[in-house]
C-alpha cells in the first residue's frame, strides 16, 4: 500500500475544497489490505507533518472500534461483513505498544483508545504477548518508555477494571508480574519531584486505583503488599507541593501533576476505606481485610489528611478536589470509634474553622452572582460542580457527625446562634449560619428540644433577612424556609408570614437567584402546609406567571418540578390559566430546542424534558374540562410538530414526552387533527421509531378503542397501524415490543368483533404464526402470538380455521392448523394474568365446540379440560388476591413528637450491631430465625401467578365489566357438547380424576352464582 498517496488523502481531509473527495478516497482504500499497517506507519512516522497524523490516528481509531472485531452475516445475508484481515492485525498488535511510547501526547491518546479496543476483544486469547512487550518496556534502562507502557498497562486494567472478581484471571494473572514492578517502580521514584516523575507517578496510582476500585484482589494484595502501597500513599499525601506551583493561576492548579497526584492517592485511601476496610459494612469476604484495614492504617493515614485539612484551615492553597476527599475520608471515619478518638479533639475546630467557612458566601460566589446570575443559579444546583465539592462534602460531614456525635449538634448550634443574634457580625458568617442550620434541619427537626425552637428561630432570625439588602441573604433565607417546611408551626400568623415573605421574594425581588431559591420554598410550604395553601390561593395567578417567567429565565429543570407540583395543588385555580401557561411553556420549549448551543449542552436537554413533562401534567389535570382540552390541543400540536419535523440527531429524546402528550390528547375524544397525527408518526415511524414502538402503543390503543368508528371509516387508519406491527413483527425489535405489536393486533379484533374486519383477520394471523414459526425464546411472546389466532377463533371460529388450512410456511411440511394447536396445548399454563387467561378459556371454549374438528384436535382431547381447570385455578388465586389490599406499611411509622436518636457513644462504633446481626444470621442453621416470614410475604405479593401482566392495562371489550364472562361461556359451550356430542363429550371428560371433576362441578357452581347475581343486577 503505498504511504504517499494515503498521506495525501489525509491532508485533503483537513482542506475543505479537497475534503470530499478526500474522504472518497479514503473509503475506497480502507479495505485493502495493508492499508491499517500504513495508517500507523503514518501516524509514528516524525517525517510525517504533525496535523496528518492527527487524522491518520483519528482515522486508525475508528477503523479499529468498527472493523476489528470478527462479525457474521446478518440474518439472511450471504456477505461477511467487512473486518481487519487477520495479518494486518497482527502487524498493528506488533507495533501499537512502541506508537504510544513514541507519539506525542495528542496521538497518543486516540493509540490508547485502538489500544483499548484491541484488548477487549484480542486478549488473553490471540494476544498474550502484550505482557512480555510491556514488561520488557517497564524494565527498561530506558526511562523515557516507561509512560508510554504505563498507559498500555492502564488500558489493561480499565478493559477489566468493572468485571466480576471471577472474570479477571488473566488481569490478575498479568498483575502477578506488574504490580511489584510499578511498586517498585514509583518506590524509586518518590524522592523526584521533576514533572517527568510525578507524571509517572500519577499514571501508576491511576493504575492501582482501576485495579482496586470495584473489587479488591486479595490473593494478589496481601496485607504485606497492601502495607506497602499505604506507605506510598501515605508519603504522597504528606509531602510538600513544590512552591513555584504558587505562582500558576489558582483556577489552572487543580490541573498540575503534583495535585494530580494528590487527588489519586486519595482517591484510592477513600475507596479502600470505604469499600473494604470499614468493618461492618463490607461483604463477607472482606471481613478480615476490614479489620485488618482499620486497626493498622486508618488512625496514621487520617493523621496525614488532618495535618492537609489543617494546613486549608491555615488559608494555605489545597485544591478543591483534595479537600473534598480528605473531607469523605473523615466521614467514614466518625463511624468508627479508633478514628473517631484521634478525630474528636479536633472535631470542633474542623466545624468552626474548616465546614463552617466552606458553607459561607465567598467572594468568588460574588463575583459570579454579579457577572453572571444564572450561571450562579447553575453552579449551585449542580452538585457535581468542581467548585461545589468541597461546600457539598462539608455539609455531608457536619451533617452525619452531628447525628452519630453527641458533641457536635450542641456545640455547632451554640457557635451559629452566636453569631446571628450578634448584629454587627460579617453578613458572610450570617450566610453561613443559616447554611449550617439548614442542612441539620432534618436532624433538628427529629429532636424535640430544637424543635420546639425552630418557630421562633426563623421569626427572629430567618424573616428579617428575607428583606436584606443582600440578596445573597434574602436567597439563604428561602433556602432555609423550604428546609424546614414541614415544621409543624404552633402559631398561624408566624406561618402566614413566611408564606407572604416568600411571595414577596418571588414575585417582587430583582435578582433571579433569589427568585430561584424563593419558588423551590414557596411550594415546599404548599405542599408541607394546608394553611400556606389556603393563603397562596387567592395569588395563584401571579404566582405561575412568575414561576413560568423564572423558568423562560433561567431555564432551571428544579423549577419545572416546582411548577407541576403547583399545578397538582392547585387543580382547580389552574384551570382558568391553563391554556395561558401552556402556550408559555410551548414557547419556552421552542426557544430551548433552537438556541444554538442546543446540541452541545445536556442541561437543555434536561430541561426541555421538564417542561414536556410539565404540559402532560397540565393535559392529564385538565382532562375533565374538555373545552380547555379542547384549546390545549393546538398548543400541544405545535410541540409535537416542532419534534417530529426538527432534523437534529437527538430529537428522539423527547419522543417518549410527545408520545405521553398526543395520549392524553385522544383519552376522550379524538380530533380531526389527531387522526393526521397518526399519519405524520407512521412517516417517522418508518425512520427511525421502532425502539420507541413501546412507547406509541399507549396511543395506538387509544385509536383503536375512544374512536372505534372513525378508525373504520377510513380503511388507511387501519392498514397503518396494521403495518406498524407487522413491521415490528418482521424485523428484529426486540421481544418486548413485538409483544406489544401482537397485543395491539389481538386489541383490534377484540375491539371489531362484530365489526366487519374479516379482511384483516387472515393479516393479521399470518403476522404472529409467521414470528412464531421462526422460534421464540421467551413464553410472553410466544402466548401473545398465539393469543392473537386465539382471538381471531373467537372472533369468527370458521374464518380463524380456513385462514390456518390455506396457509404454508417454508421448511414446514406440517400443516399449520395441527402446529398452532400442538403449541397452544403445551403453552396453556403460560397464559398469565386475568385477560390471558381468560382469553384461553374462551378460546379452548369455543375449539371444543367446532363444528368440523381438524384432526389434530382429537389428538389433544384428553388435555383440554384439565388445561382449563388449571387455568380457572389462576384465576381464582388471582380473583382473591385483588379483593385483599396491600398491608398497611405505613401504620409502623412512629408519632412525629418522639424524639428519634442516632448517636452512638465514643467508644463504640456505628456499625457493630449490623455487622453481629449478619454473623448470627450466617451462623443460623437453615430455616431458623431470621426474616423468613418477611421474605415469604414478599413473595406473596411479587408473586406471578398474582399480577397482571404488563400488556392488561391495554384494555378489550372482553376486560369490561360487561364483557364476557368465562365461567358462564365455558359452561355453556360443555354443556351444548354434553347434549349434542356424546362421543366428543366422554373424549373430553373421560380422563378426569375425581379431584378435577370436583373443580369442574365447583367451577358449573361458580357459573350458576355469577348469571343469577347479572339478572339480579339487571
Amino acid at each position: 500500500m503505498d504511504p504517499n498517496r494515503i498521506i495525501q488523502a489525509l491532508k485533503g481531509t483537513i482542506d475543505p475544497n479537497l475534503r470530499i473527495a478526500a474522504e472518497n478516497e479514503l473509503n475506497q482504500s480502507y479495505k485493502i489490505i495493508n492499508f491499517a499497517p500504513t495508517l500507523l506507519q503514518i501516524i509514528v512516522s516524525e517525517q510525517v507533518e504533525f496535523p496528518v497524523r492527527q487524522a491518520a490516528a483519528i482515522y486508525l481509531k475508528n477503523m479499529v472500534s468498527q472493523y476489528w472485531q470478527d462479525r457474521e452475516p446478518s440474518l439472511g445475508e450471504v456477505i461477511f461483513p467487512f473486518n481487519i484481515h487477520e495479518n494486518d492485525r497482527q502487524q498493528i498488535r506488533d507495533h501499537i505498544v512502541e506508537g504510544i511510547i513514541r507519539c506525542p501526547e495528542s496521538i497518543r491518546a486516540q493509540l490508547t483508545m485502538c489500544l483499548r479496543a484491541i484488548i477487549k476483544h484480542d486478549f488473553p486469547g490471540r494476544w498474550t504477548t502484550i505482557v512480555d512487550k510491556m514488561d520488557v518496556y517497564l524494565q527498561s534502562q530506558n526511562s523515557g518508555s516507561w509512560y508510554g507502557s504505563l498507559l498500555a498497562l492502564y488500558q489493561l486494567v480499565k478493559t477489566y477494571e468493572y468485571r466480576n472478581a471471577d472474570e479477571r484471571e488473566p488481569l490478575l494473572a498479568a498483575m502477578q508480574i506488574f504490580l511489584p514492578r510499578i511498586q517498585h517502580l514509583i518506590g524509586q521514584l518518590m524522592a523526584d519531584a521533576t514533572i517527568f516523575s510525578v507524571l509517572i507517578q500519577k499514571q501508576i496510582l491511576k493504575i492501582f486505583h482501576a485495579l482496586v476500585q470495584y473489587s479488591l484482589p486479595l490473593q494478589l494484595i496481601n496485607n504485606t503488599v497492601m502495607t506497602q502501597w499505604m506507605e506510598i500513599l501515605r508519603a504522597i499525601m504528606d509531602r510538600d507541593i513544590p512552591a513555584e506551583t504558587l505562582e500558576v493561576d489558582e483556577d489552572d492548579r487543580p490541573e498540575l501533576a503534583w495535585w494530580k497526584c494528590k487527588k489519586w492517592a486519595l482517591r484510592i485511601i477513600t475507596r479502600l476505606f470505604e469499600r473494604y476496610g470499614s468493618p461492618g459494612n463490607v461483604t463477607k469476604e472482606y471481613y478480615e481485610f476490614a479489620d485488618f484495614f482499620l486497626k493498622t492504617y486508618s488512625v496514621g493515614i487520617q493523621q496525614v489528611l488532618l495535618k492537609v485539612v489543617d494546613q486549608y484551615r491555615q488559608k494555605q492553597y489545597v485544591t478543591p478536589r483534595v479537600l473534598q476527599q480528605c473531607l469523605n475520608y473523615l466521614n467514614q471515619g466518625l463511624s468508627h470509634s479508633l478514628t473517631w478518638k484521634q478525630m474528636k479533639p479536633h472535631a470542633q475546630t474542623i466545624c468552626q474553622e474548616v465546614i463552617f467557612p466552606l458553607m459561607c458566601y465567598k467572594d468568588e460566589d460574588e463575583k459570579l452572582w454579579q457577572e453572571d446570575p444564572y450561571e450562579y443559579i447553575r453552579m449551585k444546583f449542580n452538585l457535581y460542580d468542581d467548585h461545589a465539592l468541597p461546600a457539598t462534602a462539608a455539609q455531608s460531614l457536619l451533617c452525619k457527625a452531628a447525628r452519630k456525635r453527641k458533641e457536635v449538634l450542641p456545640q455547632m448550634m451554640e457557635f451559629c446562634h452566636q453569631i446571628l443574634i450578634n448584629p454587627s457580625a460579617d453578613p458572610r458568617k450570617k450566610d453561613g449560619a443559616l447554611h449550617c442550620i439548614g442542612a441539620l434541619a432534618e436532624l433538628l427537626l427529629k429532636k424535640r428540644m430544637y424543635r420546639e425552637q425552630m418557630e421562633l428561630m426563623l421569626q427572629n432570625y430567618v424573616f428579617p433577612l428575607l428583606n436584606s439588602p443582600m440578596g445573597y441573604l434574602r436567597a439563604r433565607s428561602c433556602w432555609v424556609l423550604h428546609n424546614f417546611s414541614p415544621l409543624r408551626f404552633h402559631d398561624e400568623l408566624v406561618l402566614r408570614n413566611a408564606v407572604e415573605l416568600v411571595k414577596q421574594d418571588l414575585v417582587e425581588d430583582k435578582e433571579m437567584p433569589v427568585k430561584v431559591e424563593a419558588a423551590i420554598a414557596l411550594q415546599t410550604l404548599v405542599s408541607n402546609q394546608e394553611q400556606a395553601k389556603l393563603y397562596i390561593r387567592p395569588y395563584i395567578r401571579p404566582v405561575m406567571q412568575e414561576l413560568l417567567h423564572v423558568v423562560k429565565e433561567t431555564e432551571n429543570d428544579d423549577l419545572t418540578n416546582v411548577i407541576q407540583k403547583m399545578i397538582c395543588e392547585y387543580n382547580q385555580e389552574v384551570a382558568a390559566i391553563a391554556v395561558d401557561m401552556t402556550q408559555n411553556l410551548a414557547e419556552i420549549f421552542t426557544r430551548v430546542l433552537q438556541s444554538e448551543e442546543y446540541e452541545e449542552n445536556e442541561d437543555k436537554t434536561v430541561m426541555a424534558l421538564g417542561i414536556l413533562s410539565t404540559i402532560d401534567t397540565i393535559l392529564t389535570v385538565m382532562e375533565d374540562h374538555k373545552e380547555i382540552t379542547q384549546q390545549l390541543e393546538g398548543i400541544c400540536l405545535q410541540v409535537i410538530g416542532l419534534v417530529l419535523q426538527k432534523p437534529i440527531i437527538g430529537m428522539a429524546e423527547f419522543y417518549e414526552e410527545i408520545l405521553s402528550l398526543a395520549f392524553g390528547l385522544t383519552c376522550q375524544t379524538i380530533s380531526p387533527q389527531m387522526w393526521q397525527l397518526l399519519g405524520v408518526l407512521f412517516e417517522v415511524f418508518q425512520h427511525d421509531c421502532f425502539d420507541y414502538f413501546t412507547d406509541m402503543m399507549p396511543l395506538l390503543h387509544n385509536y383503536i378503542t375512544v374512536d372505534t368508528d372513525m378508525l373504520l371509516s377510513n380503511p388507511k387508519h387501519l392498514e397503518v397501524i396494521y403495518s406498524m406491527c407487522k413491521k415490528v413483527l418482521t424485523i428484529d425489535a426486540g421481544e418486548d415490543a413485538e409483544c406489544h405489536a401482537a397485543k395491539l393486533l389481538e386489541v383490534i379484533i377484540l375491539q371489531c368483533r362484530g365489526r366487519g374486519i374479516d379482511q384483516c383477520i387472515p393479516l393479521f394471523v399470518e403476522a404472529v404464526l409467521e414470528r412464531l414459526m421462526l422460534g421464540v425464546k421467551s413464553s410472553e411472546l410466544r402466548t401473545m402470538c398465539l393469543q392473537v389466532a386465539i382471538a381471531a377463533l373467537y372472533y369468527n371460529p370458521a374464518l380463524l380455521i380456513h385462514t390456518l388450512d390455506n396457509m404454508h410456511f417454508p421448511h414446514n411440511p406440517q400443516p399449520i392448523t395441527a402446529h398452532f394447536i400442538n403449541q397452544w396445548m403445551n403453552d396453556t399454563e403460560f397464559f398469565l394474568g386475568l385477560h390471558d387467561r381468560k382469553m384461553c378459556i374462551i378460546g379452548l371454549s369455543v375449539m371444543m365446540e367446532l363444528p368440523s374438528r381438524p384432526a389434530a384436535l382429537e389428538g389433544v382431547a384428553a388435555q383440554i379440560i384439565p388445561s382449563i381447570l388449571l387455568l380457572f385455578l389462576g384465576l381464582k388465586h388471582l380473583y382473591a388476591s385483588r379483593l385483599i389490599n396491600k398491608p398497611d406499611l405505613l401504620a409502623r411509622a412512629g408519632a412525629q413528637d418522639e424524639d428519634q436518636n442516632e448517636e452512638i457513644p465514643s467508644d463504640e462504633d456505628e456499625v457493630n450491631e449490623n455487622r453481629n446481626a449478619m454473623q448470627q444470621q450466617s451462623s443460623m442453621p437453615t430455616g431458623q430465625g431470621g426474616d423468613d416470614d418477611d421474605e415469604d410475604e414478599e413473595d406473596y405479593w411479587d408473586d406471578d401467578g398474582f399480577e397482571g401482566t404488563p400488556l392488561e392495562e391495554y384494555s378489550t371489550p372482553l376486560d369490561y365489566d360487561n364483557g364476557e364472562d368465562e365461567y358462564q361461556f365455558f359452561t355453556a359451550a360443555l354443556l351444548r357438547v354434553q347434549n349434542t356430542d356424546t362421543a366428543w363429550y366422554q373424549c373430553l371428560t373421560a380422563p378426569l380424576s375425581d379431584d378435577q371433576k370436583k373443580q369442574l362441578q365447583e367451577i358449573y357452581s361458580i357459573s350458576q352464582q355469577r348469571r343469577s347475581t347479572t339478572a339480579k343486577g339487571q
